[in-house]
Order: C-alpha cells, then structure tokens, then sequence
C-alpha cells in the first residue's frame, strides 16, 4: 500500500515549508520539499528538492522566471529526504534573503 504524506510549516507569514512524500513497504518512492514565500499575491518556490526525472535534485527560483537545475548524487531517496529537509530547516533564511534581493533588483 502507498502512503503519502503531506505537511506545510509556516515558518514567517509570508514563507513556508512544503514537504510531500511518498513510501511503499516503508521505502521512499519520491518526495517534494520546497520553500514558498508568498509574493505578488500568490505562493512562489524559492528552493525545491524532489525526484521528478527519477533522480535527486535541487531547483533554484529566480524571481525572473528562470532555475538552476543541481543533481544531488544521493541515490537513496529516504537519505536525499533527509538531506533535503535539513538544509531547507536550516538555512530557509539565507534562501529567502538571496530570492528577495533578487527581486529587489528586478
């Protein structure tokens, strides 16, 4: 039986933490996390982990429309999960502060 799970983490007002995923027999079979801010009246992606392609990697939004796609090596998506998590908890700040001034900059 798949299981999917799905939370938001409000981490400002205008910024969250998105995180979907799913397992089969307790093995992860794909997983979404992303960063959102809120800005121009809609939820934006600022940093996104997941496993579309069927391999590991991280998206980069730049507030013109345009990504950075980076291939994260991990192979195992329970531990790029893990990874993924992690930095977003860690440093959605920086994140957040590098898009913003990008936009500033429009």
């Amino acid at each position: 039986m798949i299981k999917k799970v799905e939370y938001i983490i409000p981490l400002t007002v205008d910024t969250q933490l998105r995180h979907i995923h799913t397992c089969w027999k307790n093995k992860v079979t794909s997983f979404t996390v992303q960063l959102e801010i809120y800005i121009k009246d809609k939820w934006q992606p600022i940093v996104r982990y997941d496993t579309a392609h069927r391999f590991t990697h991280k998206d980069i939004f730049h507030p013109d429309g345009s990504k950075e796609k980076i291939p994260l090596f991990i192979s195992d998506f329970k531990e790029a999960l893990t990874f993924s998590d992690k930095d977003l908890k860690t440093n959605w700040k920086i994140y957040r502060e590098q898009f913003l001034r990008e936009v500033k900059n429009e």
